[in-house]
C-alpha cells in the first residue's frame, strides 16, 4: 500500500478526470460509428461476394504482415458478428460500462474494441486505406491505458495523446506547406470546397465566400496546424487554449465538408490537453495500482521507441502522408491535401434496358448516397459516418489507376441487381429487373453561381467530358437478381 501511495502523486493527473471522461465517451462514439460502417458496408465491399473479397486477401497475406481475427475464419457470418459485436461493445462503453467494472476489465473492453477494429482494417485493403482508420486504432490503443473512474488519469497516457494530436495537426500543416504552391500563396480554398472528395450541405456557401476571406482561411489553417500544436506541451492554461483553438478549427472543417471521423477524432484527442479542474475541482480517485503503473510505463516506452519513424518522417523533405510503420498501427504518420485539384470530375454510372445500343438509347443514372450526381440535389452531411464506395469513386475520377480490382466487379454487380451492392447506393433505376447494359461517363462538375442557382435551382453544373467505360453486358443476357 505504501508503494502505491508513493507512486500515485507523480504518476497521475487528478485534475483531468473530466477530460478523460469526455475523451473516452467520445472515442467510444467514434468506435460505434466505425463498427456500424463495417456492419452496413463490409459485406458488399469485402464480403464473400464483395468487390474485393477479404477471404481472398487473407489467403495470400500472412498473419504477421496483417494481423486480423479473420485469418482464423473469414466469411460473412463471422465478419458480421464481429461488426455488430463491436457496435454493442462501443455502445456499452459509451453508456459508461467501462467505468462500472474493475480496472482490468475496463482495459479488456478497450483492448477488444481495438483488436476487433484492427481486424477489419488489416483486411480492408483499399476501402480501409484512409488515415483516419490508423488514427482511430492509435487513439484506441492509447485508450486502453487511460484507466477508468476507479483511478486517476495517467500522466504518461495523456501526454502520448497530446503527442498523437501534435503529429496529426503538425504533420498535416507540413504536408500542405511543402506541397501545392496554392497553400503558400493562400489560394487553395478558391478550389478546395468545390473539389474536395465529398462536399457537405454548406460547401456551396463556403465556396462562394469572398476570395479575401478564403485567403484568411488558409492563413488561419497554417497558424492552427504549424504553430498552435506546440502549445499542447506548455503548462496550463496555454495547453487548454491551444486545444480550444484546434477544436474551433476542426469544427470549421466539420461544417465545410465530409471527412468521415477525422475531424471529430481530432477534436476528441484535444481533450487530453484540457484542464477542467477550475470548473470541476480536483477529483480524489483511489491510489493507482502498482501493476497498472507498470503496464502504462511499458506501453509508453513502446510508443516512444516506435515514434522514431513518424518523427523522422515529420522532418523529412520527402514526408509521407497517412502511413503506418507497423502492422498493428500503433504509431503512424498523418496528413491530407498536400495537393489540391482545381477541377472536379465525377464518374456517373448509367444503365439501360435496351438490348441494342443506338444513338437514341435512353440511359438512367445510378445515384450514390454522398457523392455528387443529380445537379439539383443538395450535398448531404454524412460525417462522421464513412461512405467508403463514394470516396473511392472520387479517387477513380482522378485516375483510372484507382479503379484497379474493384470497379469492374462493381459494374458486374449492377448488371445482376446484386442486393448488397445496391444497398450502398441511394437509388436503383432498375428495381424490377437488371439492366441490359451499364456504362460509366465522366463529367466535369462545378458549383453553380448565385445567379445560376436562382435561375435553375441547381447546386451543380456539369459538362460531358468523355466515356469512362463503354457499355458492358453479361454475355448471354442481362442476368438475374441475387
Amino acid at each position: 500500500m505504501a508503494a502505491m501511495e508513493w507512486f500515485t502523486p507523480w504518476f497521475t493527473a487528478p485534475g483531468y478526470g473530466m477530460s478523460r471522461l469526455v475523451l473516452q465517451r467520445a472515442l467510444a462514439a467514434v468506435y460505434l460509428v466505425a463498427f456500424l460502417s463495417a456492419a452496413m458496408q463490409f459485406p458488399a465491399l469485402l464480403g464473400e461476394r464483395g468487390l474485393l473479397p477479404a477471404a481472398r486477401f487473407v489467403r495470400r497475406i500472412p498473419f504477421r504482415a496483417s494481423p486480423s481475427l479473420f485469418h482464423w475464419r473469414c466469411d460473412d457470418r463471422v465478419t458480421g458478428t464481429c461488426a455488430w459485436a463491436g457496435v454493442l461493445l462501443a455502445a456499452a462503453v459509451l453508456a459508461g460500462a467501462a467505468d462500472a467494472v474493475p480496472l482490468w476489465a475496463s482495459m479488456v473492453m478497450w483492448a477488444l474494441l481495438w483488436f476487433l477494429y484492427l481486424s477489419f482494417v488489416n483486411v480492408g485493403q483499399i476501402f480501409y486505406s484512409f488515415g483516419w482508420e490508423s488514427l482511430l486504432l492509435e487513439a484506441g490503443f492509447l485508450a486502453i491505458f487511460l484507466g477508468n473512474a476507479r483511478t486517476a488519469p495517467p500522466v504518461l497516457t495523456l501526454w502520448l495523446m497530446r503527442w498523437l494530436l501534435f503529429r496529426v495537426e503538425f504533420g498535416a500543416g507540413l504536408v500542405k506547406w511543402r506541397g501545392d504552391q496554392c497553400w503558400r500563396n493562400l489560394t487553395c480554398l478558391y478550389y478546395h470546397h468545390e473539389t474536395q472528395p465529398m462536399p457537405g450541405p454548406l460547401s456551396w456557401y463556403f465556396h462562394h465566400l469572398p476570395k479575401p476571406l478564403h485567403r484568411v482561411e488558409v492563413a488561419a489553417n497554417h497558424v492552427a496546424q504549424l504553430i498552435v500544436p506546440f502549445g499542447l506541451f506548455f503548462p496550463q492554461p496555454v495547453a487548454s487554449i491551444a486545444a480550444g483553438l484546434i477544436i474551433v478549427t476542426q469544427l470549421w472543417l466539420v461544417m465545410s465538408g465530409n471527412f468521415s471521423w477525422l475531424n471529430w477524432l481530432t477534436i476528441v484527442l484535444a481533450f487530453a490537453a484540457v484542464d477542467f479542474s477550475g470548473l470541476t475541482g480536483t477529483s480524489s480517485e483511489a491510489p493507482t495500482p502498482l501493476w497498472f503503473g507498470v503496464v502504462v510505463c511499458a506501453a509508453a516506452l513502446l510508443i516512444v521507441v516506435l515514434s522514431y519513424w513518424p518523427a523522422r518522417n515529420l522532418v523529412s523533405r520527402s514526408q509521407q502522408m497517412n502511413r503506418s510503420f507497423n502492422p498493428l498501427h500503433l504509431v503512424n504518420t498523418y496528413g491530407a491535401f498536400g495537393s489540391v485539384t482545381r477541377v472536379r470530375q465525377e464518374i456517373v454510372l448509367e444503365g439501360t434496358e435496351e438490348e441494342r445500343i443506338t444513338r437514341d438509347t435512353v440511359w438512367r443514372e445510378y445515384e450514390f448516397k454522398g457523392k455528387p450526381g443529380n445537379v439539383l440535389r443538395l450535398p448531404r452531411q454524412f460525417a462522421p459516418y464513412h461512405l467508403r464506395l463514394d470516396w473511392q469513386m472520387w479517387f477513380a475520377a482522378l485516375s483510372p489507376a484507382y479503379t484497379r480490382g474493384w470497379f469492374e466487379p462493381l459494374v458486374e454487380r449492377l448488371l445482376v441487381n446484386d442486393r448488397k451492392t445496391l444497398r450502398l447506393l441511394r437509388t436503383n433505376p432498375f428495381p424490377g429487373h437488371p439492366p441490359a447494359h451499364v456504362r460509366a461517363v465522366l463529367y466535369r462538375y462545378r458549383f453553380t453561381t448565385r445567379a445560376e442557382r436562382r435561375e435553375t435551382g441547381a447546386w451543380w453544373h456539369r459538362t460531358y467530358v468523355r466515356e469512362f467505360l463503354p457499355p458492358v453486358r453479361i454475355e448471354g443476357g442481362s442476368g438475374g437478381s441475387r
